[in-house]
């Protein structure tokens, strides 16, 4: 017998969604709640590590990707002048997946593909609506929710994310997201001719990305040391980004800030970090992705390792014995993985604001990026 039979899951994003897919799929009858009424995505582009295709692999979603997304090999980086390589780093490819290492989609093309197989896999989903109250006793969970309905499960999941008002109810001391000192600037564009892969030019105070999401289109990323955790207006997005573009004199990134208009999905985003001490549940109720453990995307790897938690922890859930029990299992197998992908990702953070040794960016970058590769 599982350690559940029924769950609720806090938070209707990539990891939620993940956990919701995988227990419903093991005939747990699971519950979603999520606070967006319109279960909306926002972002421009997310670039994936090839370990989180053989996520989507055990989702069933690897096909929907490979119609919505695009996986390419290789991280190709150039002279920020005139466009020259300067190294080619490897992206090992998944074994099993058939594609290379590179991935990248559109986030909202991602969240429909996980919103479409969660609702096929027969999870009830309440929208517009969050919990009210939680309360715990040796059976089980009953939680109130914002629409005055109440239910009892055996365990619950809180992935409602980086500001998770799970973690805040259940866990008021722990630790908060700390910003890292930069911020990362992103728009949607045609794909340059002739990149069909990850390129990176850097700078001073500044490293520029494209990464293909589909065909003919990419996103590109502009990651800026930035001392200050600012609000920026969205009228100032475009400028901003068009100066920051002028101190690179690459043919390439000229084309593109001559392209960029108000109608290339910008957005702005301060980056902060978060690793909660284990553990990462209280009594029944179980976090998971950015509520506990969110990382600045230097690896690419942040939905990667929400989405396992999501998966890791059903097949927990799905064994026989005790939640508690389960709960365990799911923590001894996550701790390692991710505090590598948070801290390995702050460091590199580091090394750019620092202006440090880019052979330990590259050499972190390509330690970390097989450590990916390893079975979860």
């Amino acid at each position: 017998m599982a350690s559940a039979r029924r769950v609720l899951i806090i938070g209707g994003g990539f990891s939620g969604m993940s956990a919701a897919i995988m227990l419903a799929r093991g005939g747990i009858e699971t519950d979603l709640v999520e606070i967006d009424a319109g279960w909306r995505s926002y972002g421009a582009g997310i670039s994936l590590h090839g370990a989180t295709l053989r996520v989507f692999q055990q989702l069933g979603i690897l096909e929907a990707f490979k119609r919505e997304g695009a996986a390419t090999d290789g991280l190709i980086v150039r002279m920020p002048h005139n466009d020259q390589e300067i190294v080619t780093l490897p992206t090992p490819p998944m074994p099993g997946t058939g594609l290379p290492g590179n991935a990248a989609i559109m986030r909202p093309a991602l969240a429909a593909i996980l919103s479409e197989a969660t609702r096929a896999a027969g999870v009830s989903v309440k929208l517009g609506h969050s919990f009210e109250t939680i309360e715990q006793d040796a059976e089980g969970v009953t939680v109130t929710f914002t629409d005055g309905t109440s239910g009892r499960y055996d365990a619950v999941i809180g992935a409602d994310g980086l500001y998770s008002k799970t973690r805040t109810t259940l866990m008021p001391d722990a630790p908060k997201p700390a910003y890292v000192g930069q911020a990362v600037w992103r728009a949607e564009l045609p794909t340059p001719e002739g990149l069909n892969s990850l390129n990176m030019w850097l700078g001073d105070g500044l490293k520029v990305g494209i990464n293909p999401v589909s065909e003919g289109r990419s996103y590109m990323f502009i990651t800026e040391d930035r001392p200050s955790n600012d609000w920026i207006e969205e009228a100032e997005l475009l400028p901003a980004m068009k100066a920051m573009l002028d101190r690179f004199p690459s043919p390439i990134l000229t084309a593109v800030k001559e392209a960029l208009s108000e109608e290339s999905k910008l957005i702005y985003r301060p980056l902060e970090k978060l690793l909660l001490p284990q553990p990462w549940h209280v009594g029944r109720v179980m976090l998971i992705g950015d509520a506990v453990h969110a990382t600045t995307p230097h690896l690419g790897a942040g939905a990667c390792i929400g989405m396992e938690d999501g998966v890791v922890l059903a097949e927990e859930l799905m064994r026989e014995g005790t939640v508690a029990e389960a709960f365990a299992r799911h923590e001894a197998r996550r701790w390692e993985r991710c505090n590598m992908v948070v801290e390995n990702s702050a460091r590199l953070s580091e090394i750019e604001v620092q202006r440090g040794d880019q052979g330990e960016h590259n050499a972190i970058m390509g330690r970390s990026m097989m450590a990916l590769t390893e079975p979860v």
